[in-house]
């Protein structure tokens, strides 16, 4: 079970936040708060695996989160949200421990998949990630809504399909390669295939 501190002041966003991840097995909110402070003070009395927070906040920051919880709750994981693909920024929360770095914008998957990665160490951290979550590209609209595909899905099936192995769609969306496999399951789950010449076939029927 991976337990999760949310702090954010945008209630709506927030709840909706929660909501998302208490969908998926495995995931627990601990606690959801509209400030640094509230949620700082949370981690004296609860265990908490990862903390998402957001960067502007009232009282005590995002930034502020991150160096409080570095300092004195090193085993704990923190994701940072921001509205902003901006590099200066990732580089600051980069120096200051951040263990990812998340757009707002970005899809639910990604939401899911980042905590799991950071969780288990192996996330990626790069810019050019962050950089693809704001820029996933409209690939395959009909494709993905008949198929019910997430962005990231659709951005991993398009590199298939021109032939990369795992190891290069991994390098090229600055994600690990368990991540790119897991993906691939799923694809082939929704796409009801069993090979990659199926999924091929799959994406030639459509005239991709």
């Amino acid at each position: 079970m991976i337990r999760l501190a949310l702090a954010d002041d945008h209630k709506l966003f927030v709840k909706g936040l929660e909501g998302l991840i208490e969908e998926h097995p495995g995931f627990q909110v601990e606690g959801v708060f509209p400030n640094g402070k509230e949620l700082l003070e949370s981690l004296e009395k609860s265990e908490v695996d990862v903390i998402l927070t957001d960067l502007n906040m009232p009282i005590i920051d995002g930034f502020g989160v991150l160096r409080h919880a570095k300092k004195y709750h090193s085993n704990i994981k923190v994701i940072v949200l921001s509205m902003y693909d901006d590099e200066k920024i990732f580089k600051e929360t980069m120096k200051l421990g951040a263990d990812a770095f998340l757009l707002k914008d970005a899809d639910p998957d990604e939401l899911i998949f980042t905590i799991t990665e950071v969780h288990e160490g192996r996330y990626v951290k790069n810019f050019e990630r962050v950089i693809l979550q704001s820029n996933q590209g409209p690939y395959f609209d009909g494709f993905r809504e008949k198929y019910r595909l997430s962005k990231r899905e659709a951005q991993i099936l398009k590199l298939i399909s021109e032939g990369m192995p795992n190891k290069e769609i991994a390098d090229a969306l600055s994600l690990s390669v368990q991540t790119i496999e897991t993906h691939r399951k799923n694809i082939n789950q929704k796409l009801q295939v069993s090979s990659i010449m199926d999924l091929i076939n799959k994406v030639h029927e459509m005239n991709l």
